[in-house]
């Protein structure tokens, strides 16, 4: 078994330092415009047809500019434009190009007047604002749900926690382009990913290799992770197209890599607000708040992570709750559970949602079976603890990935949240860390490290 997981982690390795990265990035950039152009011609969605015309151009640039990267590698291999420096550049760029300027687009067509240029999402929570800002609360009630025509009451639920709706009160207040929610979604990833990577990169000394023993090059190898870590939270397709026509995962996302990367810096207090600002947003956040209390724990500041991680949404659940509770449980549990006046749409055919509707008493069998997952890595955690970032990131992401898996109602969209938090890991790694940096070539077989 660890021979296997050797050559599996050796075999990533190969591939993940091909051409000093170059390789990998060439193929992440040359699939992502395939996928964007068949995307352009193919799909039902038109603000993702939208989205796949406007970033098949940007990733099939990006791709080209890796082949003058390779290209130039042969002849200087030692020019920043073939290092880490020229990566970093044509990551942003690609991510301007595929993500913020579809957003910039949309909103701007949306503006002026176009219907087809925002998925439900973005309404719902620009509709919360609006509510907040009238009521004090961000949700509608039953009765009010009830009233609305038939057509129009999936729009009336808001199944995210209240402090979503802060994203919806710009365009509560001026109605332009600017105050599209999907803009405000760009500005708060943006701000938590450049917060975790400075985090990353000024982590104290003494988080920091210091010891003669550390291989040269061990600050570029942890530098190139962070950068994939960066690729998977912004410019896979995955990531970009839901910035651009939906986003409110984004932004939670984002948060969920910055209190990680608090948590690898040695910062528990930090990484508690981080993700108590995550859980204030989506219900998403809250198991990786549970695995972050519990890497805590570990380290003797349970308490300080959970002043955040706990204190923050609960703070934002208290004025819906004491506006009207009854509108809070039927927007954020009664409709989740799928016992809403209408249902979810999210009907993406994994396990969970086959289950459910194949078998006879399929809900009940689907939700024993994510309670038993939920039970099993509750005993993990208490058996085992995390004890470094690295661990905390792929008990969090392998959980998420079997909770994805395992719901009745549920998205292949929701897959950005696994995917980026186990490609996140390797960048958490530290010298202090007592566990070696797993890679996602071989992650399943180094979940448990502690």
């Amino acid at each position: 078994m660890a021979d296997d997981q050797t050559a599996r982690r050796r075999r990533w390795r190969t591939l993940d330092t091909a051409a000093g990265g170059l390789a990998l990035d060439l193929g992440l950039y040359a699939v992502s415009a395939i996928f964007a152009a068949i995307t352009a011609v193919t799909s039902t969605l038109l603000p993702h047809r939208a989205w796949g015309a406007v970033a098949a151009v940007g990733y099939l640039v990006a791709t080209l500019a890796v082949v003058v990267q390779l290209s130039l590698r042969r002849r200087t291999p030692a020019s920043r434009l073939v290092g880490l420096p020229g990566r970093w550049a044509v990551t942003g760029f690609t991510w301007a190009s595929t993500a913020l300027l579809p957003v910039l687009w949309q909103s701007i067509d949306r503006s002026a007047g176009r219907t087809d240029r925002a998925q439900e999402e973005v309404l719902v929570v620009e509709h919360s604002g609006a509510r907040l800002l009238e009521h004090g609360t961000p949700y509608l009630g039953p009765d009010a749900i009830a009233a609305l025509p038939p057509g129009e009451q999936l729009l009336g639920y808001t199944p995210y926690q209240p402090g979503m709706a802060m994203f919806g009160l710009p365009r509560a207040l001026v109605d332009a382009w600017w105050t599209d929610a999907r803009v405000w979604f760009a500005v708060g990833t943006a701000l938590a990913l450049a917060l975790a990577v400075v985090a990353l990169r000024g982590a104290p000394a003494s988080a920091r290799p210091t010891s003669p023993a550390t291989p040269a090059g061990a600050d570029d190898r942890r530098d190139a992770a962070l950068l994939r870590g960066v690729q998977a939270a912004t410019v896979l397709p995955i990531c970009a197209l839901t910035l651009a026509t939906g986003g409110d995962d984004l932004p939670v996302l984002a948060l969920c890599l910055l209190a990680l990367a608090l948590a690898a810096a040695g910062r528990p207090g930090r990484a508690g607000l981080a993700i108590g600002l995550a859980g204030a947003l989506k219900l998403f956040a809250w198991p990786v708040a549970l695995v972050l209390i519990v890497w805590g724990l570990t380290r003797r500041a349970g308490g300080r992570v959970a002043a955040g991680a706990i204190g923050l949404p609960v703070a934002a659940l208290l004025p819906a709750l004491l506006v009207d509770r009854d509108a809070l449980t039927e927007n954020v549990l009664r409709f989740p559970l799928g016992h809403g006046l209408v249902t979810s749409p999210a009907q993406s055919p994994f396990p969970g949602y086959l289950i459910a509707n194949a078998l006879p008493a399929g809900r009940l069998i689907a939700a024993a079976l994510l309670v038993a997952a939920g039970l099993a890595i509750a005993v993990r955690l208490a058996r085992r603890p995390p004890r470094t970032a690295v661990a905390t990131a792929l008990i969090c992401g392998y959980g998420l990935l079997v909770a994805i898996a395992l719901m009745p109602s549920t998205r292949f969209g929701y897959l950005l949240y696994p995917l980026a938090l186990l490609t996140w890991a390797p960048a958490l790694h530290r010298e202090a860390d007592t566990s070696t940096v797993p890679m996602p070539g071989h992650l399943a077989g180094r979940a448990s490290s502690a």
